[in-house]
C-alpha cells in the first residue's frame, strides 16, 4: 500500500492575469508533518483549497489517497480535515456545547466522541467558560477539535499559531506533534512563523510566486543550518589560503559580504586564532554562529545569497 497521501502532477491555477500555481508537483506522505513556507501571494491557500476540493485546476491533476478522478475523490475528502485561520465559534458557547453544534451540523451527534476529542486537545475540563473568555491559544485548540471530528487522517492548517502569545504557540506546537506521532495524522501547516516550524516540521515545502521552489526534510535543513565558526578579515583571500595551506581544511564557504563560514574544527578554536594570527591574518570577526531557516528560506527564494 502507497504512503502517499496527496499527489500533485503539474498543477496550475490562474486568477484573472495572476498565476497563483504554476506547474505543481508534489508528493506528501503519511506520518510526516510538513510546513509549508511562503510569502503573501506565494499561493500556499491556493494549494490548500487545491487538495481540499474548494477550487479546480486549469491544468495538471490532484490525486487524494490514490484517487485522481472527481468521482473518486468525493469519497476521499471525508479522510481531510481542514482549518483555515481562525475556527468558526460560537462565543457564547461553551467548549462542550461548540462541539455538539459542530456534531449535529455535520449529522453524527456523539458525546463520547465529543469529550475524547476535547481531552485529547486539552479542553476536557474547561466546564461552563464561554468561549469568549477562552484565550487564543484555547480558541485554537477547539478549532483542531472541530477539524478532528470524523477521524481524518490528514490534517491542513492555515496559519494555526497566527496571532498567538508564546504560550499558545507550545500549546499547539505540543497538539500538533502528539496528533502527529499517538494519533498517526499527516498535517500540512501554513505559517509564517518559521522557527516555530522548525521546531514542529519534519519535512518543509518552500513555494515562492506559485512554484515549489524546494522540499527538505528536517536532517537535511538541520545540515545546512548547522553551526559554523564566523571568520572576518582584512583580507579574506589571504585568510582563506592559510586556511587551506596551514589548517588543512576546504569545509568553509566564502559568502558575499567577505566573511569566511568554516563548518569544521570547533574543538580547536584557539588554534585556528593562533595559526590565522601567526601567518598575519587580522579578524575583525570569530564567532560561532548558526544559520536560520529564515536564512534558508531567502537563500532557496534567491531573496538573500547570504544563506
Amino acid at each position: 500500500m502507497s504512503d502517499v497521501i496527496i499527489e500533485a502532477e503539474g498543477l496550475t491555477k490562474s486568477y484573472k492575469s495572476q498565476t497563483a500555481l504554476k506547474n505543481v508537483n508534489i508528493k506528501l506522505k503519511k506520518g510526516k508533518i510538513y510546513g509549508l513556507i511562503g510569502k503573501n501571494g506565494a499561493g500556499k491557500t491556493t494549494l490548500m483549497r487545491m487538495i481540499a476540493g474548494l477550487g479546480f485546476p486549469e491544468e495538471g491533476s490532484l490525486s487524494l489517497f490514490g484517487k485522481k478522478t472527481g468521482r473518486e475523490r468525493t469519497g476521499e475528502k471525508n479522510r481531510i480535515g481542514m482549518l483555515i485561520e481562525s475556527p468558526a465559534l460560537i462565543e457564547g458557547m461553551n467548549a462542550k456545547e461548540n462541539m455538539h453544534w459542530q456534531c449535529l451540523m455535520r449529522g453524527y451527534p456523539n458525546y463520547e466522541m465529543e469529550e475524547k476529542l476535547l481531552n485529547l486537545v486539552g479542553l476536557g475540563d474547561t466546564g461552563k467558560k464561554k468561549v469568549k473568555n477562552f484565550s487564543l491559544g484555547m480558541k485554537q485548540r477547539l478549532g483542531i477539535a472541530m477539524v478532528l471530528l470524523g477521524n481524518p487522517e490528514f490534517l491542513m492548517l492555515d496559519e494555526p499559531v497566527n496571532g498567538l502569545d508564546p504560550t499558545g504557540m507550545v500549546e499547539i506546537r505540543s497538539l500538533l506533534k502528539r496528533l502527529n506521532e499517538q494519533e498517526d495524522k499527516t498535517i500540512l501547516i501554513s505559517s509564517h512563523n518559521l522557527p516555530e516550524l522548525y521546531q514542529t516540521a519534519t519535512d518543509y515545502i518552500i513555494i515562492h510566486e506559485g512554484e515549489i521552489r524546494e522540499v527538505i526534510s528536517h536532517e537535511e535543513l538541520e545540515e545546512h543550518c548547522k553551526s559554523y565558526i564566523s571568520l572576518e578579515s582584512t583580507d579574506t583571500e589571504h585568510m582563506v589560503m592559510v586556511l587551506k595551506k596551514y589548517l588543512h581544511t576546504e569545509n568553509f564557504k566564502v559568502m558575499p559580504d567577505y566573511s569566511v563560514r568554516l563548518y569544521d574544527l570547533f574543538t580547536e578554536r584557539e588554534k585556528i586564532g593562533q595559526i590565522l594570527y601567526q601567518n598575519g591574518v587580522v579578524l575583525t570577526e570569530f564567532s560561532i554562529q548558526q544559520a536560520t531557516l529564515e536564512e534558508y528560506y531567502m537563500h532557496v527564494i534567491g531573496g538573500n545569497t547570504n544563506a
